[in-house]
């Protein structure tokens, strides 16, 4: 094998990466139906709730504020998945011409691997707010160290989120980069 046809193999390895993607659109799937069990949930405890609650059960107000913080995290990560699958594809497989078409995401005609990490970024921040709020919510049942933890863990995603998002503003500062955009 001559040295130019390995380099068009590699090249031709990026698609090893599409059965990647569709099993991200599966898991898409499975967050829509986790999504409306959530909500059928919701929908029993305010609606269909008739009898007295057990002795130490949380009120309606509390289950019903849970239950839509379960519903904001689906779509959430739901959110983080089409990132990843429409992102990740368009940067690391090959492009999605869409033809202008109005639905086309603002964030996709800019798309690089450096925006899309501090995108992914600030979505798993978000959702480790609802997560955290959740246990703050539940705190008289939590255990100390596990809230703690989780606001550990917390913060330091958003240290990472920060450190990336510094990181791409370096970058796209440098004058490398800068070289390599004008000869596009």
């Amino acid at each position: 094998m001559r040295p130019r046809s390995l380099g068009y193999l590699m090249f031709a390895s990026r698609w090893l990466q599409v059965p990647l993607y569709l099993g991200l659109i599966v898991a898409q799937a499975v967050y829509v139906w986790q999504f409306v069990l959530e909500l059928w949930h919701l929908i029993e405890t305010v609606f269909l709730h008739t009898g007295p609650l057990p002795a130490g059960s949380p009120s309606p107000e509390v289950v019903v504020m849970l239950t839509v913080l379960a519903l904001i995290d689906v779509v959430m990560i739901s959110n983080l998945l089409i990132m990843v699958i429409i992102g990740g594809y368009e940067t690391f497989v090959s492009r999605i011409d869409l033809n202008d078409h109005p639905d086309e995401p603002e964030w996709l005609s800019h798309v690089n691997a450096n925006v899309l990490k501090v995108k992914l970024a600030t979505a798993i921040i978000g959702i480790s707010s609802v997560h955290l709020l959740q246990t703050f919510i539940r705190a008289q049942s939590t255990p100390n160290d596990k809230i703690m933890w989780q606001t550990i863990m917390h913060l330091a995603f958003v240290a990472s989120a920060v450190g990336l998002a510094y990181i791409d503003r370096l970058l796209s500062t440098s004058p490398a980069e800068h070289t390599r955009s004008h000869l596009q």
